[in-house]
């Protein structure tokens, strides 16, 4: 997992590509580094750390050279070492490579390469090396980057620059995404298009099997021939004002406290492509969901959205173990793949299998043009603006948005739910002024807890999931989310004196079901923290919630699970929107 960057123009390329290093550090975060030509020579500096650190640590920024590639790193093959970072060079020092994906066959690749240089234990350090034996027999960067792409099993985006034929930059992926961006003064290529969008909306995709080659006056696409392709240039909406944080101390912040606004702007969609889907989904032999991590628990409540409002069966698989199924699937089958940001290795990994037995595909994504959008045969996009903290807190309300719409253009009732969408941001939008310093207050009370439980029963039961998962990203506290009707199951015999158990427990149908395992926890010394509408005397701390429709609760007790992981991570000295191992797009297996 990481991002990667290249520029060519008419001005120094350093500043340029660490501005767009910073605007992708929340692709990974644990070590960064830039490659440039200048003069003749290739200069690479990388060290462990974010963009920021590693910028003032070697002055980055000042690099001379107008042909540069960076790239953040979150550590997959290899520790987080400086000779582990990012650009990676050959033998010579001539070649200097970003990657981001995994090479499965590294290994035996390493061993073909008999008389190179190693120096880091990453599986990318092959692709240099690799390129250095093909260039020593004559061929030019791109040749012999077409040449070693054929050598490299599973999935990649890689640059490449080398000092021998400095003028340009190339680039190729695999199940990866990799845009170029056509700018006044130069031309890009990234895996986001969030980090050249302040210079440039015009981009084109680059597919599988594709090669660029860019030059400060032009962009060359050529096929796995070598064949000259012609590819349609698109403008994109601008993205940088959303992902400003002024006044916020952290990302995650603001996107907890833009949730209201978000409500209204998710269900602000085609009406006529809501319809659309709501019928695909009603008329197919099978509808599966698949996802990973929160969008699964935004996936889970979807299932029971469509059963509860439109008497729809689906099943939710998680995208990790969805390949495994693909032989029952055909084309009587709808998938409808959740993602932030449309680049998760094991949604796109199932999709594709998907995709070749045939079933349809309609994808909920945040992040337009990601890959995930061009292997659907509909999206609808969350409309939710950049999310650049690591863990997901206003996509998931986006998520619940499009499931509300389509489970109700179902029951052909979609302008009710529009409206009472609306109605329920403003309720939201009240209920963040009331809630925020009395979480703030229980977070510094608790924040020395090693254990957390959260329960919940029917609707309510993703929610305790995604509550206990937020409280593990950023806080670091071991949490469960379970059915609450599961505690006594096992789980109970954890409970004891001064253990907090979150309980999400508004006045729906589980209410007083709930209440019973509530006071279960209670009896053997839990701390009851009630999620609710209501107070009620088994509450050792409430968090009230607005009261709602009872089939829109998610919507409202979501929030305060949001904060409360926020405030706890706060407490305990941590960096909500850098949790440790974790990266925002998980491009990894």
């Amino acid at each position: 997992m990481c991002g990667i960057i290249g520029f060519i123009g008419g001005r120094e390329a350093a500043p340029i590509v660490l501005e767009g290093l910073r605007k992708l550090e929340y692709r990974g975060y644990d070590s960064a580094g830039l490659a440039i030509v200048s003069d003749g020579r290739l200069l690479v500096r990388k060290d462990v750390g974010g963009p920021n650190e590693v910028a003032k640590r070697h002055n980055l920024g000042e690099l001379p050279g107008r042909v540069a590639i960076g790239h953040t790193r979150w550590a997959t093959h290899g520790r987080v070492t400086c000779l582990n970072a990012h650009p990676h060079i050959d033998c010579k020092g001539e070649i200097a490579v970003v990657h981001n994906g995994i090479i499965e066959n590294y290994q035996e690749l390493r061993e073909k390469l008999n008389g190179h240089r190693f120096l880091s234990e990453t599986d990318t350090e092959v692709i240099p090396h690799l390129l250095e034996r093909y260039m020593e027999n004559g061929a030019s960067l791109e040749e012999a980057l077409r040449e070693v792409i054929k050598e490299l099993r599973n999935s990649y985006a890689i640059l490449a620059i080398s000092k021998t034929d400095g003028q340009k930059i190339v680039g190729a992926c695999r199940d990866k995404p990799l845009i170029i961006g056509l700018g006044e003064e130069g031309n890009f290529i990234a895996s986001d298009t969030l980090a050249f969008t302040s210079k440039t909306n015009r981009i084109i995709f680059i597919e599988e099997g594709e090669m660029a080659v860019l030059t400060a006056e032009k962009v060359l696409l050529l096929d796995a021939e070598g064949r000259h392709v012609e590819k349609k240039v698109e403008q994109i909406e601008v993205e940088t004002e959303d992902a400003l944080k002024p006044d916020y101390p952290c990302y995650m912040l603001k996107e907890i406290l833009e949730q209201p606004k978000v409500i209204r702007q998710a269900s602000m969609q085609n009406r006529d492509l809501i319809m659309e889907a709501a019928l695909d989904i009603s008329r197919a032999k099978e509808v599966i969901l698949t996802a990973c991590g929160t969008s699964r628990y935004a996936a889970i409540i979807g299932r029971y959205l469509f059963s509860k409002l439109a008497k729809r069966f689906s099943d939710v698989v998680m995208a990790s173990e969805f390949h495994y199924f693909v032989d029952s699937i055909d084309d009587n089958t709808l998938v409808i793949a959740i993602s932030q940001s449309g680049e998760t290795e094991d949604v796109l990994r199932g999709v594709k299998r998907a995709r070749e037995n045939d079933a349809a595909i309609l994808s909920i994504v945040n992040r337009k043009g990601s890959l995930l959008t061009r292997m659907s045969d509909q999206v609808i996009y969350l409309n939710c603006g950049p999310e650049l903290a690591v863990p997901a807190t206003k996509s998931f309300t986006g998520q619940l948005v499009i499931f509300y719409l389509l489970s109700f253009a179902m029951m052909n009732r979609l302008e009710e739910c529009m409206t009472k969408l609306g109605e329920i941001s403003y309720l939201e939008e009240e209920n963040l002024r009331l809630d925020g310093k009395k979480i703030e207050g229980l977070a510094e009370r608790l924040k020395g807890n090693r254990d957390f439980y959260y329960i919940g029963r029917g609707i309510n039961f993703a929610i305790a999931a995604e509550g206990a998962l937020k409280l593990k990203e950023i806080s670091y506290i071991h949490a469960e989310g379970m059915p609450a009707g599961e505690l006594k199951h096992g789980t109970l015999a954890l409970i004891e004196k001064g253990t907090p158990v979150v309980a999400i427990c508004p006045s729906d149908n589980t209410f007083d079901e709930t209440l019973c395992n509530v006071a279960e926890a209670k009896s053997r010394g839990a701390i009851i923290i009630g999620i609710s509408d209501c107070d009620h005397r088994d509450f050792d701390e409430w968090i009230p919630i607005p009261r709602v429709d009872e089939i829109f609760y998610p919507l409202v007790s979501v929030v305060p699970l949001q904060l409360l992981a926020y405030h706890l991570a706060v407490a305990r000295g941590l960096d909500p929107d850098r949790p440790r191992n974790l990266a925002k797009s998980v491009t990894v297996r």
